[in-house]
């Protein structure tokens, strides 16, 4: 299936993706396009993290927190791992403290200079790490 969503990916951008390879399509193809693009009339694909879509931001939750709830995905560690995306991609009221810390890591790949296709091939092991601290810090409570 194709997925589509912005260009210029930082840490939604990114977590949503890794969130759909790894737990809800693993042959997902993404595609980034312009921010001006008319995405009332996107068709062959589903978009994320763009305006007024289902799998967007809603309220204080981030894409990454629509798709958790969309897809139905309940693990305790993807919940604790979408508080620190929604904390480093917005400004909520009680942020995670990782978010920050996530927030600098996205900006820092954003100014590597490479395309889109490379954050995410580079930055997915960013999102293994962090979903395998996830699941440590569950299992502790």
């Amino acid at each position: 299936m194709k997925w589509i969503t912005r260009e210029k990916i930082k840490v939604d951008r990114v977590a949503c993706p890794w969130l759909i390879r790894k737990f809800i399509d693993r042959d997902a193809e993404f595609v980034f396009l312009p921010r001006d693009t008319d995405w009332a009339k996107i068709n062959g694909g589903i978009a994320f993290e763009v305006p007024n879509c289902e799998l967007g931001h809603h309220g204080e939750d981030v894409s990454f927190n629509s798709i958790l709830k969309k897809y139905k995905l309940a693990d305790p560690a993807l919940a604790l791992l979408g508080e620190i995306v929604r904390a480093a991609d917005s400004r909520p009221h009680d942020p995670h403290p990782a978010g920050e810390g996530l927030r600098w890591i996205a900006s820092g790949f954003g100014a590597l200079g490479m395309s889109d296709h490379e954050i995410l091939e580079r930055e997915f092991i960013v999102y293994d790490a962090l979903y395998a601290e996830c699941k440590r810090q569950v299992s502790k409570a």
